[in-house]
């Protein structure tokens, strides 16, 4: 499957020029998370958090992506600059005025738009000192991002690539959310491919190669027990675990290019 049959699905390959404004937007976002790194410690709220990061993209001249984003299951547009899911809570978290606690966990979730182009990130922290088993499952969500990236070459099939994070995941004993996925990257927060952390027969139809110029938000999020979520409040925004246990996302925006993929996403 090349460029061609690509473009006719809908998939929107980038340019040298494209992949470097999106650099741009990436720049900003990973201006958030670094900023975000200082900040999350007990005692600080999400709704804080959001502040600081409404601050940081509009002094950069950017544009949030999350805030007015519509949900047709949703009660309101998202009323936030960052997604903020706090331990069992998988993605879409409000940010909120609840102090974070010692052993907490946090994913912060951050898009930003910037001369037409978008960025797109994330990162589980902890808060303050968390348990060996946490600590893990933050480690492993990070590794599985990781073998990702080490595994995306032109030529190769996404299944290729999304089966090694599985088995990197369930060696560990824990489970990819199948619910949830990646997805193409570009003029547009969501654009095709859809991009898994899974595979199964199920997803063959999906399969697509991957082709340089293209660039995929790649965002394993892995839970501590079951891969089963569900809405955890009647606003239908925030997902989470079935089984309650603690969930982690990490994400970066990654162009596919000559030697593999480069992180737009770095602060580099």
């Amino acid at each position: 499957m090349g460029a061609v049959e690509l473009q006719r699905q809908g998939v929107i390959l980038k340019s040298r020029r494209e992949i470097d404004l999106m650099r741009t937007a990436g720049g900003v976002v990973h201006a958030v998370l670094k900023r975000m790194d200082e900040l999350v410690k007990p005692g600080v709220s999400t709704a804080e958090l959001n502040t600081v990061a409404e601050e940081i993209i509009e002094k950069a001249g950017g544009t949030a992506l999350f805030k007015g984003v519509e949900n047709p299951q949703a009660r309101f547009p998202f009323p936030a600059v960052l997604c903020t899911s706090v331990n069992q809570e998988l993605v879409h978290g409000i940010p909120n005025d609840r102090p974070l606690v010692e052993g907490d966990i946090v994913g912060i979730d951050c898009g930003v738009r910037v001369s037409g182009y978008c960025g797109d990130s994330a990162r589980t922290f902890s808060v303050g000192a968390v348990s060996d088993e946490v600590s893990n499952l933050l480690k492993v969500t990070r590794e599985a991002l990781a073998t990702a990236i080490d595994a995306m070459k032109p030529g190769r099939m996404w299944s290729e690539v999304a089966k090694a994070i599985q088995s990197q995941v369930e060696s560990q004993g824990m489970s990819v959310v199948r619910d949830f996925v990646g997805h193409g990257i570009g003029r547009e927060m969501h654009e095709e491919p859809k991009v898994p952390n899974f595979w199964d027969k199920n997803q063959e139809r999906c399969d697509f190669e991957l082709v340089k110029g293209m660039v995929l938000a790649v965002e394993p999020m892995v839970n501590l027990g079951g891969h089963d979520v569900a809405y955890g409040d009647a606003d239908k925004w925030v997902v989470v675990t079935r089984d309650g246990r603690p969930s982690a996302h990490f994400e970066h925006t990654l162009a596919v290019v000559a030697g593999g993929a480069e992180i737009l996403t770095d602060g580099q």
